[in-house]
């Protein structure tokens, strides 16, 4: 028997005959081990920016003493919700994780109603990144080059700067990610023990995690506000098809990631407590605002240290925005690979093995939006209503809502996935872990859209508290008519929305 060289090749990782187009419409395994998986995933969470805007801001708007006691509660309703959502990532690997989920357990219309909700949401996110983004480094420059540049000037280049690692190969993002987390967590515990070791005038008072500090009308928000600080870890199961082990890695990493976020962030705003004293932290975070952490810094650890946290601030931001980048190309790439896009985002690039076209819709996305709020932008830097500013909290928002009624449909549809297999028996507790994760993170979207004015800072007759949200909801229906669409023109189509490399391998073995 004789074999085309031009059709055939090694598959180096798999040890196996796999074909050029194969290879084009799968992800390269083995590319990430454990270590990679959650350096990646960690570094959608921000935790300089969480610590240095997150935080204050939730003191500063809501008024709530015990955020880390909300940390604390995120943190279990988040590991109940990662139970179902670990399990369900042993028997699917799909980089199109929430959607390929959904639709195992929903149907292929739910799941391509959720595809496009993901792809909006995680665009938005990284997209809302680029306008603080912008806004800081043109501070910086400002402050310490005397140098002034228009915010957008910094954006642009971010995002080439994220698009072209984005074409790389995933491993060499991990290590990029990497550097940046761990330089970053580094000092925030630096600062953490700095509070600890010099704390306010009411010493190492534990006040914020009383359960009476819980209390009042901005209890919900600050819920809203603090979850999306976690945002990030759900991301394990879309590498799945480029860890060597995803059954036993990406259950690992997501458990690593919720319990580690959870004890961090409640530890780090802990000690925003201790530094100010709990009686104070409110009325000094609406004093020093976003400069809530450098204040702090600066009477403690100098202000050497205080400008390195800046620029660390800034490249936390960056590793952001190409943590989501690669979570934005990986959708669009099982999108495209599953008929929900063009077939040109199904393929990966050559050489890298990166879902290259995604890559390059979300670059172009993001440098039009950028744009747009650019030439819209003729106030003052500082002006809060500046679109620099209405960029990160309109955007954010928006994409975080996305996730979270994602992390909503995410638990049903792992019970009702169980169910239909007859396994609900064998895997009753994590039913009831999903279902209760599942109700939690309903109430908090109906708080998250209910208080949408507060979070975006519009006025309660703002036209912005049902437009914003509705962006999610427009994008939830336009996914469902194309699934409806999909199914009475092309049920071959239909039928493969969820099943991600499963339906190559198909594909092979009805051809072959």
């Amino acid at each position: 028997m004789t074999t085309d060289s031009s059709s055939t090749s090694t598959s180096a990782a798999g040890g196996g005959i796999s074909t050029f187009k194969g290879q084009e419409r799968a992800l390269r395994a083995d590319r990430l081990g454990t270590g990679g998986l959650l350096l990646s995933v960690l570094a959608a969470t921000a935790p300089l920016m969480v610590v240095a805007g997150v935080m204050p801001t939730t003191f500063a708007v809501m008024g709530i003493v015990g955020q880390p006691l909300l940390f604390v509660v995120l943190g279990v309703v988040l590991i109940l919700f990662s139970v179902g959502y670990a399990e369900m990532s042993r028997h699917v690997h799909n980089a199109g994780a929430f959607y390929a989920y959904i639709s195992r357990g929903l149907g292929g219309t739910a799941g391509a109603g959720a595809a496009l909700v993901a792809l909006v949401a995680y665009n938005a996110l990284q997209i809302g990144i680029y306008g603080i983004f912008g806004f800081e480094v043109s501070g910086l420059l400002a402050t310490y080059a005397d140098v002034e540049i228009a915010w957008w000037i910094p954006a642009l280049v971010a995002a080439l700067a994220v698009g072209l690692l984005g074409w790389l190969k995933i491993d060499v993002n991990a290590r990029v990610l990497g550097v940046l987390l761990v330089i970053e967590v580094l000092l925030v515990v630096i600062f953490d023990v700095a509070a600890l070791a010099d704390p306010g005038r009411e010493g190492l008072s534990l006040h914020a995690f009383n359960p009476d500090t819980l209390t009042g009308a901005g209890v919900g928000t600050a819920l809203c506000f603090c979850i999306a600080a976690f945002l990030g870890f759900e991301q394990a199961p879309v590498y799945a098809e480029e860890t060597s082990r995803p059954h036993v890695l990406v259950p690992r990493v997501m458990f690593f990631a919720v319990g580690g976020v959870a004890v961090f962030f409640a530890l780090s705003s802990w000690a925003l407590t201790v530094a100010t004293g709990p009686t104070a932290i409110v009325g000094t975070a609406q004093k020093q605002s976003a400069g809530l952490l450098f204040f702090l810094t600066e009477s403690r650890l100098g202000g050497t240290f205080t400008d390195v946290l800046h620029i660390l601030f800034v490249t936390g931001m960056f590793a952001a925005l190409l943590s989501f980048h690669n979570v934005v190309a990986r959708y669009a790439f099982a999108m495209g690979r599953e008929g929900l896009l063009p077939a040109a985002f199904g393929r990966t690039s050559g050489t890298s093995g990166a879902p290259g076209t995604g890559s390059l819709l979300q670059t172009v996305v993001a440098v039009v939006v950028v744009i747009a709020f650019a030439i819209t932008d003729d106030g003052p830097v500082g002006d809060p209503t500046a679109p620099v500013l209405q960029l990160f909290t309109w955007f954010g928002n928006i994409g975080a809502l996305g996730v979270i009624v994602l992390m909503a449909a995410a638990s049903l549809s792992v019970v009702v996935f169980f169910v239909r297999r007859g396994a609900a028996g064998a895997q009753a507790w994590r039913l009831v872990t999903s279902a209760l994760s599942g109700l939690a993170l309903l109430v908090i979207a109906g708080y998250t859209v209910k208080d949408f004015e507060v979070l975006v800072g519009a006025g309660p007759d703002s036209s912005l508290s049902w437009v914003l949200p509705g962006v999610i909801g427009l994008a939830l229906v336009a996914g469902l008519l194309l699934g409806l669409v999909l199914r009475a023109r092309a049920p071959e189509k239909h039928a493969r929305i969820g099943l991600g490399n499963e339906a190559f391998q198909l594909d092979k073995a009805a051809s072959s």
